[in-house]
């Protein structure tokens, strides 16, 4: 079986930068390509939505910038919350990261589920992880049938005309879906473009494993992000795992977002990728940064190093024996 996993990162890790320093020193870092942050929870400091919407002299001037460097666009990333009950502009632009990306000639798109109100009458994202009291079943019923689901059925039929072929869902907390069930049920209601962006983080701290998320997935891997996450055990220990402290707080929170390595060790890294490749994965490994406590370009850096010690570039060659 073929093997082609590339390694990059999301630009965001380095939003600080103008984009030619982060062009500059992703060439660099040695990786293939870059994950282009557009819109929703980003500030986009890289990429003007509204500039490059139909521009097609700037949208090849972008692309001219990534190739001159030997550098590839992963995909563009519309992370945020397109279901948010009072502010509509997240959903449009995800749209817009769409038609723009079609333009360009990207085939993919990272983004969330998106959290709906519980009702009608509510103007505040609810995230419902609780099957009691019963009013928990009304308000995932409106989300997901009233909601969710005819939003990305429009999602797909404009994905579609655009000649995108995936949509990658981040399994993220906050949103309707955040583990495998609720991403194979969209999935199920609007089809196959749709599939995970499957980051261990995220998983850590809801408790997931994410080598056996690896392997349910299968097929619906669209997409990979390497991020770590930190469990802190003394914290763990009295708080439990749902945590809404101070993100800078690192000391008193029970888990927090680390560089690769430093949460789990080469080992887990090394099981991850031959996991994916078990699954069938053959795609990108887009690094995302946001260790509070570590340099971006110094994490950004041991995070490569760690993974290009552990990803499987060749295919197979062994063949068993005629004897």
């Amino acid at each position: 079986m073929g093997w082609e996993l590339k390694l990059g990162f999301v630009s965001d890790s380095l939003g600080a930068m103008s984009l030619e320093e982060l062009l500059t020193n992703g060439a660099k870092l040695g990786v293939s390509g870059i994950e282009i942050n557009t819109c929703g929870w980003s500030t986009a400091p890289h990429f003007d939505l509204q500039e490059m919407l139909g521009n097609t002299e700037k949208q090849r001037k972008f692309k001219e910038d990534f190739e001159d460097r030997g550098l590839e666009i992963i995909a563009l990333n519309a992370n945020g919350n397109p279901l948010h009950p009072i502010d509509s502009k997240q959903g449009d632009d995800l749209k817009n990261t769409i038609r723009v990306a079609g333009e360009m000639g990207i085939k993919k798109i990272c983004a969330m589920s998106g959290l709906p109100a519980g009702s009608p009458s509510d103007t505040t994202p609810n995230w419902t992880v609780s099957s009691w009291p019963p009013e928990t079943q009304d308000i995932l019923n409106y989300q997901w049938n009233e909601i969710l689901i005819p939003f990305w059925l429009d999602i797909v039929k404009l994905a579609q005309d655009f000649g995108i072929e995936k949509i990658a869902i981040e399994l993220h907390g906050n949103q309707c879906v955040y583990n495998v069930p609720t991403l194979l049920k969209l999935r199920k209601a609007v089809g196959p473009i749709i599939g995970a962006n499957l980051d261990p983080s995220h998983l850590f701290w809801m408790g997931a494993d994410p080598l056996v998320v690896a392997k349910a997935l299968g097929e619906a891997i669209h997409h990979v992000h390497a991020k770590d996450t930190m469990l802190n055990s003394q914290v763990q220990a009295i708080t439990g795992l749902l945590e809404n402290g101070p993100l800078m707080d690192v000391n008193k929170r029970s888990w927090s977002f680390v560089t690769l390595g430093f949460g789990h060790g080469e080992d887990w890294w090394r099981k991850f990728c031959y996991q994916l490749k078990m699954s069938g994965y053959d795609g990108w490994l887009a690094i995302e940064h946001e260790d509070v406590l570590l340099n971006s370009l110094e994490g950004l850096q041991k995070s490569v190093d760690l993974l290009k010690g552990v990803i499987p570039l060749e295919p197979s060659d062994y063949l068993p024996q005629e004897i």
